[in-house]
């Protein structure tokens, strides 16, 4: 069996499970933000359940218009505020205290190696990186599971990627997806767990590996997912607060199909729009001038993202033309962040600082894009009006061309500044 499967016949009670069945299976750990929670919250009240299945499994994190915005906002996360205190949940995180679901759920040890955990939103695939299966689901199912503690699913198929090669300088786990969308496009994986495995794979830091896993619902999957190993090992040690379990695919596992990619050959990449498919080497882009930068997101929010921008943009200044915004992704990677003045930088150079919020990723505040704005950020949609007005256009790259692209006034490589 795949890494997959076996995560799923454990949590179904069983020795083994096939791609295309369908099973109930235990969950670990349940998510939900504050557009998709209410909804759940009303459902969970319809079906006239008396109580959660455990208080400690259900996460509520208002994050997607919080800082609440407007009054719909606020009355939005009022509502994940008040059930959490009516049913006494144990994760329920308020501003201040919260940051970007996909970064503070694995930052918090919440989510273990070995986990099946279902969430609201469809970039839960995130924790796959930790060798979790991990799936956004609708908010319905989220009610149901919220009372019974189970889910039902169709096992998916497994395509297996290996990345074998040496990293070009200031490409990252974002080029690695973004490269591997560009090919396969945004149905390739269509309700398919996405194994990403090699030797390149096998040297990628976590937070590159959360970053390709975030973004496999891009390409249609059903999740993304990585074997554990050292690294994996490594980052759970301190913080997980359940034991691991740690799976691995056989050897003579099955895959729908397997790919495979050389990274010396694949460039700093961007998404242009309205697709993240529609891929193109940064350094061919040059012509493409900018009116706003987004260093941020549950894709590229975390420290050693911020890390990068700060090393292109430290000493220099924003282009006059530019609004430069950066959102670190949890009150813990934004306290590091000041203890290492990398805020110092950014706001040196021009910047706006945020507390943590997906904000402008959904189009939701902080940096919404006016009528033939164009953005790039280092979140994970550019669809038509992702971030604002339906004729603004959004580019995708990782955080080092971000940031050097936010000094240049167009998208650029920090190769050009120097580097």
């Amino acid at each position: 069996m795949t890494i997959t499967e076996k995560i799923f016949a454990a949590h179904c009670g069983r020795k083994k499970v096939s791609p295309g069945e369908l099973v109930n299976a235990k969950v670990d750990l349940i998510l939900a933000n504050d557009i998709t929670a209410p909804i759940a919250i009303s459902e969970f009240r319809k079906i006239g359940a008396k109580d959660v299945f455990d208080k400690n499994r259900v996460a509520f994190i208002p994050d997607h218009f919080a800082p609440q915005k407007d009054i719909k906002a606020a009355e939005q996360c009022r509502m994940l505020k008040d059930f959490s205190k009516e049913y006494n949940l144990g994760l329920y995180f308020e501003v201040g205290r919260m940051g970007i679901e996909h970064a503070l759920l694995p930052e918090q040890g919440l989510v273990v190696p070995g986990d099946l955990v279902i969430g609201a939103d469809s970039h839960t695939c995130t924790y796959g990186a930790l060798g979790a299966f991990s799936t956004g689901v609708g908010s319905t199912d989220v009610a149901a599971a919220m009372a019974t503690g189970e889910c039902w699913f169709k096992v998916p198929e497994s395509l297996k990627f290996i990345y074998f090669g040496k990293l070009n300088k200031w490409v990252g786990g974002k080029d690695l997806i973004l490269h591997t969308i560009g090919d396969i496009g945004v149905d390739g994986a269509l309700y398919m767990a996405m194994e990403f495995a090699g030797e390149t794979i096998r040297k990628l830091p976590v937070h590159g590996r959360l970053t390709m896993c975030n973004m496999a619902i891009e390409a249609g999957g059903k999740s993304g997912i990585i074997v554990p190993d050292r690294i994996t090992k490594s980052y759970v040690k301190n913080r997980a607060k359940r034991p691991p379990v740690y799976y691995k695919s056989d050897a003579k596992a099955h895959y729908a199909g397997v790919r495979e990619y050389d990274c010396s050959g694949i460039p700093l990449t961007v998404s242009c729009p309205h697709l993240p498919s529609n891929t193109r080497p940064a350094a061919e882009l040059a012509d493409i001038t900018i009116d706003q930068v987004v260093i941020g997101s549950c894709t590229n929010g975390r420290l050693e993202d911020l890390r990068e921008a700060a090393m292109v943009i430290k000493g220099r200044k924003v282009n006059p033309n530019v609004r430069l915004i950066v959102i670190p992704a949890t009150q813990q990677i934004y306290r590091q962040a000041m203890k290492e003045k990398l805020l110092d930088i950014f706001v040196e150079a021009e910047a706006a600082v945020s507390t943590p919020t997906c904000g402008p990723c959904l189009g939701g505040h902080m940096g919404i894009l006016a009528k033939g704005e164009r953005a790039l950020a280092t979140t994970n949609r550019n669809f038509v009006g992702r971030m604002g007005h339906p004729e603004s256009e959004v580019y995708l790259s990782n955080p080092a061309v971000a940031a050097a692209s936010a000094v240049l006034g167009r998208i650029g490589t920090p190769e050009e500044l120097g580097f």
